[in-house]
């Protein structure tokens, strides 16, 4: 249960808290982990952890360049470019950048490094409008949650394939967290075995309004299709958006030569999913109650 609660992420605590904290002050206060770096590493297979103390960020290898999943905030790009480098990888080497989610703590970067590498970048289709006009739904002209725009190279639906060299991630639509979220699942080897990964979006309330005018149309049902198709999922390997949701720092103080890789856990991403739509009840109800009361 530990490991859950600190999965519901960090913006979470902007709908359930108090109700007096403004954006700003909560980003005030998160920014000093969502920035601080984080010592680069092999996660497992071609998957590399380049990101933040707060924020996941990947770079993917194949045979043919790198892939880029996600940045961090705008003002750490510049520590995900060392943390490449100290991988040994080359920035100039990055030819596909997806995206998960267009929030402004996964988007910051994308708009210098397609500019500095001339890479694709690869989001889903509905939040295509969001990347380019750098805003958060529902909240179109919140500075505070604004970010670069950036041109969308190429819009995913479910099942879409995005193939670089020897290495292929498979589009999975898990609308909810925003309009276009997207999960991205692949195959890697781990000690000569097959393991399937999945890059979870992320299925947190966060800021988003649920019930009067909701963030975007349909949002109850995104959410509620999302967890039901990722509690059917058979994955080995979860990874996502923060390094809370899958117990990131523990499970890397664990790794050891020769022995089991701790990020291999199958039973992880059910069980993950499951809290996730418990927790969105409780918030849909606290909502709705609070909309009554008005």
């Amino acid at each position: 249960m530990r490991t859950l609660t600190a999965a519901l992420c960090a913006l979470t605590l902007l709908s359930t808290g108090t109700q007096a904290q403004t954006i700003k002050d909560f980003l005030a206060a998160v920014m000093q982990k969502w920035t601080a770096p984080f010592e680069p590493f092999q996660l497992i297979g071609n998957i590399y952890y380049v990101g933040t103390e707060g924020i996941a960020v990947y770079v993917i290898k194949t045979s043919q360049g790198l892939i880029l999943m996600d940045t961090a905030m705008p003002q750490s790009t510049g520590t995900i470019k060392d943390s490449i480098a100290k991988l040994g990888f080359k920035v100039a080497d990055i030819k596909i950048i997806l995206n998960s989610h267009a929030h402004l703590d996964h988007t910051g970067g994308f708009a210098e490094i397609k500019k500095e590498t001339g890479a694709q970048l690869v989001a889903g289709e509905r939040d295509k409008p969001l990347l380019e006009g750098g805003y958060y739904p529902g909240d179109e002209k919140n500075e505070d949650l604004a970010f670069p725009p950036v041109k969308v190279d190429r819009v995913v639906k479910e099942g879409d394939k995005v193939t670089l060299g020897d290495t292929t991630l498979i589009a999975h639509a898990t609308p909810g967290h925003s309009p276009g979220c997207t999960s991205w699942e692949m195959t890697v080897k781990d000690g000569g075995q097959n393991r399937e990964v999945l890059f979870f979006c992320s299925g947190t309330v966060a800021l988003n309004r649920l019930v009067g005018q909701p963030t975007y149309p349909g949002i109850v049902d995104d959410y509620r299709a999302t967890y039901a198709k990722v509690k059917s999922m058979k994955i080995d390997v979860l990874l996502g958006p923060h390094p809370e949701v899958y117990g990131m720092q523990a499970k890397r103080a664990q790794m050891k030569d020769g022995a089991p890789n701790p990020f291999v856990k199958p039973d992880e991403l059910a069980t993950y999913a499951t809290g996730l739509s418990e927790e969105f009840d409780k918030q849909l109800a606290k909502q709705t109650a609070a909309l009554e009361k008005k």
